[in-house]
């Protein structure tokens, strides 16, 4: 392990079957098998279909990433699967899979978090993370992971150990939140990509849209900090979106899709943007991760860019393939754990579909 541990790490947490392969901070293979395909015509992620479809990708992606890493299962150091959060049944896949793997090559096993997996992407090189001192250099670092499950603040001390949760949303995601608000007008789903699209053709500023726990006495002041002051809430955006979309249809007029998209998604990078700054700043982090499926639109990389270079704070946001849900990122946060000298988990453990995300490995 010269240049660090070899690790085959296995992603199966939702829709995406993610096998990769990293040597240290080196990424040798990254291969997703998806099937959103499957699920485009219920307007969601179906758990029973999404664990059908791991089943069936997994041996092929697992060959298929070993085949570009240029390695066999005997020359890994350890193998590193995804435990939770998750869909449960999905998450039963890889987890089982990772086990016969361990079982039948006699390799340690490490049972990681899928959100501070998000945030291992930030070693692999050329990310700009330092990685030996990831958490620890400067000011520390911090991750905005934004997706169609998750819509989190964290504060990272020590990758492999130390992971703070500093807000989090209290009811919808924001990717979910674009799914909805896709789905009233009229988009395509995934809402997001369809959004955004919509969204260039429009006027951010054509309606006033809230913004979610963003003022008053949920975010208080840095001295006496409200009891949300770092949560995100996006269920009044979106019914504030519905009311919209009803009242031009009560009038029998066409929505203006175009304006409605721009100014949902407006208010979504702003209180977003606005509250991972703000949490920067009164944390003294001068690094933020923008992580997650959500990182791919254009006017939240945008504007998390321009308010983090406002404030002096170092923007790190990995290229797509490592934002989605992939098994690179479970092989970088399992390679730092066993650099680290963490031990294998044991074999009994179980696929925990609310697993915190201040348990780093299971």
């Amino acid at each position: 392990m010269t240049d660090g541990p070899l690790v085959l790490g296995i992603e199966s947490s939702c829709d995406e079957t993610g096998v990769g392969v990293v040597r240290g901070r080196t990424l040798l293979a990254n291969t997703v098998s998806s099937s959103m395909a499957e699920h485009v015509r219920f307007g969601g992620v179906i758990p029973e279909i999404a664990s059908r479809a791991h089943l069936d990708a997994l041996v092929p992606t697992l060959r298929a990433a070993l085949d570009e890493a240029g390695v066999r299962l005997r020359d890994v150091d350890a193998l590193a699967v995804t435990s939770g959060p998750g869909l449960a049944g999905a998450l039963m896949v890889g987890v089982a899979a990772a086990k016969a793997l361990a079982v039948a090559t006699g390799k340690p096993l490490y049972a990681v978090n899928h959100l501070v997996a998000h945030v291992s992407v930030g070693l692999l090189e050329g990310t700009g993370v330092p990685g030996p001192a990831v958490g620890r250099a400067h000011g520390g670092l911090g991750a905005l992971l934004v997706s169609g499950g998750h819509t989190e603040i964290l504060a990272v001390e020590d990758l492999a150990r130390d992971v703070r949760l500093l807000g989090a949303t209290l009811d919808d995601a924001a990717g979910e939140a674009y799914d909805k608000v896709a789905r009233a007008l009229g988009l395509d789903y995934p809402g997001g990509p369809a959004i955004d699209a919509a969204a260039r053709e429009g006027d951010p500023a054509a309606f006033r849209l809230p913004r979610g726990l963003s003022a008053g006495k949920y975010m208080g002041s840095a001295e006496r900090p409200g009891p949300h002051r770092y949560d995100f809430s996006f269920s009044g955006l979106k019914t504030a979106v519905a009311r919209v979309v009803e009242d031009f249809e009560a009038r029998g007029e066409p929505v203006p899709v175009a304006d409605v998209a721009a100014s949902f998604q407006e208010a979504v990078a702003d209180v977003i943007t606005r509250k991972a700054v703000l949490a920067c700043t009164e944390q003294g982090l001068d690094t933020l991760l923008l992580g997650g499926g959500v990182a791919a639109n254009s006017r939240l990389r945008a504007l998390t860019a321009e308010r983090c270079a406002e404030h002096g704070i170092e923007l790190v946001v990995p290229e797509l393939s490592l934002c989605t849900d992939n098994g690179a990122m479970v092989a970088a946060l399992a390679a730092r754990v066993v650099a680290e000298g963490g031990q294998p988990s044991d074999l009994g453990f179980p696929a925990d579909s609310s697993l915190p995300v201040t348990t780093v490995t299971v």
